[in-house]
């Protein structure tokens, strides 16, 4: 009935308008009134009402009256009347649900609820009074850590740094205001583990934390205070806990020279090369000659008033706990003294030689050091090998532009034979002394040498019957030069009775001439044959240029000497006596060595 009524209504307004010649304005102009279909009567049965503060969460209830098919009821909330945001969209029985104006700033809001009635596929609305949410957070007014040893703990760069053992405790204390605080919880604490809530049965407003295993590095603690209307407020607290002093790792001693040649003495970098790692950070430094009575100073610099010699200063780091890191040890040299010789190291100067030749001086210096930049090396050429300047250069020739070490080049080396190379040397120290050595001399020697090979040369037997049938040796010989030589060679074997006087000569047994070029690839094999004249022991040696007439670098080893012994036997073949004649026998392989060592004239 009530449908039939709003159309009759309708269509007698509209004939009216158009009846009337006073009206000019279109239709489409006109503002007319918007009339729903749906039966729905929606209300709110709990919600704020006009000019309510509110707080908290709270619980929206809503009435439904009418012949209605409702199949969901929006919920949206506006501070402003035009802009609308959703709170909650319900789409079945019971209708209900809650709203945290937590969620939104404190203010003037309208909340609305939009139902849709399926039967009239139309949407009914309902809106609350303008209300004001009066949310208040709580403040945190205070959150510290108590009895730091340095620090404040509000900022990661100013933390609060305690120096506890693993069973130390902490002391958290906070604070907050707010109309209805419930309780605090607090996390990120030294571990392991955590305190349990402060609240909210009853509020101590801080924790004596303990938790057994305090162990070394930083926490960023953070406290959560909540009030009864699930508003909460959240602050960090920066602790550290520093057990291990500083590492100190090195110390720069006036401009960084192992030596220094006088006092006083700046020694740098006692905090700037200090490193605390992720501890509470460098303080101080300390300082002590011997290792008992420590002085302390904040400075990155120190000077030091010391004598003449080796100090070994001992330095530590404390940190801004009081931490003590492990002292290094370093040496503060203070040198006046000129620098030592130690000698000289020549390559072997001879004729055969090519190129250059290197030469080195070696020198200690216990105090500062050598100065190798500003230390040279001067030779020359002198005819005997004495005296303070070489004669036969006149003056000293620097070799090399510096150092102690270098080398000296002749065009032909062949041409200084016998002569002598004078050598000194002009050290200086780190910390400015100069030594200067006496002069050493070198004789430049023949290049060629001639000499038996030792392992090659040797006798078949060392023990034979004397006489022309079993008293014969072979002796195998290798003669060798040491560079390629193609003039020709004397070489002779000799012998004498092992156990003869001084008077007694050298029997020459064979002589032989190796022409020239025999050499010319550096060994020759010579084979000798040697008839034991009667029972006893021989000494034989073959000789190499007998006369000296090859100019050689070493004459001492043109000589090799052997030992052949004569024995006196009954009768070939086994003796019962057999058996003691090989200790005989080993005792003569042990003096057929040392004879064969032996050099005779």
């Amino acid at each position: 009935m009530g449908r039939t009524w709003s159309s009759a209504i309708l269509v007698v307004l509209l004939l009216g308008l158009s009846s009337s010649p006073l009206v000019d304005n279109h239709l489409e102009e006109l503002e007319l009134p918007t009339f729903s279909s749906s039966n729905l009567v929606l209300t709110f049965t709990n919600g704020p009402t006009t000019n309510q503060d509110i707080s908290g969460l709270h619980s929206l209830t809503f009435g439904m009256s009418g012949d209605a098919n409702v199949s969901s009821l929006l919920i949206e909330i506006s501070s402003d009347g035009s802009n609308w945001t959703s709170v909650s969209n319900i789409t079945s029985a019971p209708w209900l649900t809650y709203f945290d104006s937590t969620a939104h700033s404190n203010g003037s809001y309208t909340l609305r609820a939009s139902a849709w009635d399926d039967d009239v596929n139309e949407m009914v609305v309902s809106s609350s009074g303008t209300f004001n949410i009066v949310n208040q957070v709580p403040v945190i007014t205070l959150f510290t850590v108590l009895n730091a040893a340095v620090g404040t703990g509000d900022s990661a760069s100013d933390r609060a740094w305690f120096n506890i053992e693993a069973d130390g405790t902490l002391a958290y204390r906070w604070g907050a205001s707010d109309d209805d605080i419930s309780y605090a919880s607090i996390a990120n604490v030294p571990g392991p583990g955590a305190p349990s809530n402060d609240g909210p049965s009853s509020l101590s407003y801080g924790w004596d934390w303990s938790s057994g295993a305090m162990s070394e590095g930083t926490w960023n603690s953070r406290i959560t205070v909540y009030d009864g209307s699930s508003l909460s407020a959240s602050q960090t607290l920066f602790v550290g806990i520093d057990r291990t002093g500083p590492t100190l790792s090195s110390v720069t001693v006036g401009n960084g020279a192992n030596w220094q040649k006088s006092s006083p003495i700046t020694l740098s970098g006692l905090i700037n090369n200090a490193d605390d790692d992720q501890g509470s950070g460098v303080s101080s430094a300390e300082y002590s000659l011997d290792g008992v009575i420590w002085n302390s100073t904040s400075s990155d610099s120190l000077i030091l008033n010391l004598e003449e010699g080796l100090h070994t200063l001992s330095i530590r780091s404390v940190d801004r706990v009081g931490n003590a890191g492990s002292a290094i040890n370093i040496d503060v040299r203070i040198d006046e003294t000129l620098p030592e010789a130690i000698g000289w190291t020549v390559d072997e100067l001879t004729t055969s030689r090519v190129g250059p030749a290197s030469v080195s001086f070696s020198a200690i210096d216990d105090g500062s050091g050598i100065d190798v930049a500003n230390s040279y090396l001067q030779f020359g050429f002198d005819s005997n090998g004495v005296g303070e300047t070489p004669d036969l250069s006149v003056n000293w020739m620097q070799l090399g532009t510096s150092g102690l070490s270098g080398t000296i080049g002749i065009s032909n080396w062949a041409t200084k034979s016998r002569q002598y190379l004078m050598f000194r040397a002009i050290v200086m120290d780190n910390a400015g002394n100069q030594y200067t050595s006496s002069p050493s001399s070198y004789q430049i020697l023949p290049g060629l040498d001639l000499y038996w090979n030792a392992t090659q040369t040797n006798l078949d037997r060392l023990i034979v019957r004397p006489g022309e049938i079993d008293g014969n040796v072979v002796i195998t010989s290798v003669i060798e030069s040491n560079q390629v030589y193609g003039g020709s060679v004397v070489v002779r074997l000799e012998s004498a009775p092992a156990d003869r006087t001084s008077t007694v000569s050298w029997t020459v047994m064979e002589s032989r001439t190796l022409d020239s070029g025999t050499l010319a690839d550096t060994q020759e094999e010579l084979i000798w044959n040697y008839t034991v004249p009667q029972t006893g022991q021989f000494d034989l040696r073959l000789v190499i240029d007998y006369l000296n007439v090859i100019d050689e670098y070493d004459e001492g080893n043109n000589y090799n000497h052997m030992v052949v012994t004569g024995a006196s036997i009954g009768s070939p073949g086994l003796v019962p006596s057999f058996a003691p004649s090989i200790v005989l026998l080993i005792i003569t392989g042990f003096a057929i060595a040392i004879w064969q060592r032996r050099t005779r004239d």
